[in-house]
């Protein structure tokens, strides 16, 4: 399949700010949920590789984390995740929340993505919310490029809805015309190369997020310091769940440790269905003062690395 004449492949990076549905429209394009969804922004923290396959040929998305103003070394790194791949992809999806309004972070995307040679498709993503800035977008996107839509060469526009998967197949042929041809870079039955530690880590903070929603959504970290099969078809996994202050402790395991149990129960379900095997979860949590400014730990982590 791969030595087939007019086959493609190339890397395609989905750059945006913050919450504007990256994540959700990777996982609708490779049709499996490779990255974490969450309604808090600064979601992702690491570049997620997602391979989409077909008779066309293939396509290695990264989904990156949101570009935002840094406040400690953890945003630094994610900053510098996200910048670092408009050097190694083939095309680029600049997505854009078309249901908020435009600010200082988008502005600051734009001028970055201003003079990159690499194709760019510009995502309208969100439409299904009745996308009330979307001219506004277009007029945006115009005056930074200093040209209309029309005349911008290794460009296209596209109206969008991760969550409702609207032209997601449309926005894929899109990707194949610009794509160079070449071989994969991956075997047909690989979704993403994610390393598996962090991947059921951030199963685990998804879960977190989802149940504390605001409350303490930036200040927890999740490590697995454990994962051994124990028995016939089951897998003990450890994980350690890093918080800034005392207080977001007790708040993380809740009253009579009802949090830390639902979160427990939630992840173990989605946790089975991934390694295909029983999991006996064990979760404790640790106050680490300042761990986002800590670079060692958060090496260990995994950030910083991609």
């Amino acid at each position: 399949m791969t030595d087939k004449k007019g086959f493609k492949c190339g890397m395609v990076s989905i750059v945006g700010r913050p919450n504007v549905g990256k994540s959700t429209l990777l996982n609708s394009i490779v049709g499996e949920k490779i990255a974490i969804v969450s309604t808090v922004p600064q979601t992702t923290r690491q570049q997620i590789r997602g391979i989409y396959n077909d008779k066309r040929g293939q396509i290695v998305f990264i989904d990156t984390p949101g570009l935002h103003m840094a406040k400690d070394k953890l945003d630094q790194f994610m900053n510098k995740a996200s910048a670092a791949t408009v050097d190694e992809v083939d095309c680029l999806i600049y997505l854009v929340d078309t249901s908020r309004k435009i600010g200082r972070e988008e502005e600051s995307i734009a001028q970055n993505l201003k003079t990159v040679k690499k194709p760019i498709i510009f995502g309208l993503n969100k439409v299904d919310l009745k996308g009330k800035y979307l001219s506004e977008y277009i007029e945006f996107w115009e005056k930074v490029k200093e040209e209309k839509v029309e005349q911008m060469k290794n460009f296209s526009m596209i109206a969008l809805s991760g969550e409702k998967e609207r032209n997601v197949e449309k926005l894929v042929d899109i990707l194949f015309d610009f794509l160079p041809e070449g071989p994969a870079l991956y075997p047909e039955d690989i979704i993403s190369d994610f390393p598996q530690k962090l991947a059921i880590a951030d199963i685990i903070r998804e879960k977190l997020l989802k149940i504390l929603r605001q409350e303490i959504p930036h200040s927890v970290g999740v490590v697995i310091e454990h994962m051994q099969p124990v028995k016939k078809k089951t897998m003990h996994i450890k994980g350690l769940i890093l918080v800034e202050k005392e207080t977001q402790k007790e708040i993380v395991i809740g009253k009579q440790g009802r949090v830390l149990k639902q979160v427990g129960t939630e992840a173990r379900k989605e946790l089975e269905d991934l390694l295909e095997t029983k999991v006996f979860l064990e979760l404790h949590v640790k106050y680490q003062k300042r761990w986002r400014d800590n670079i060692s730990l958060l090496q260990e982590l995994g950030y910083g690395q991609s």
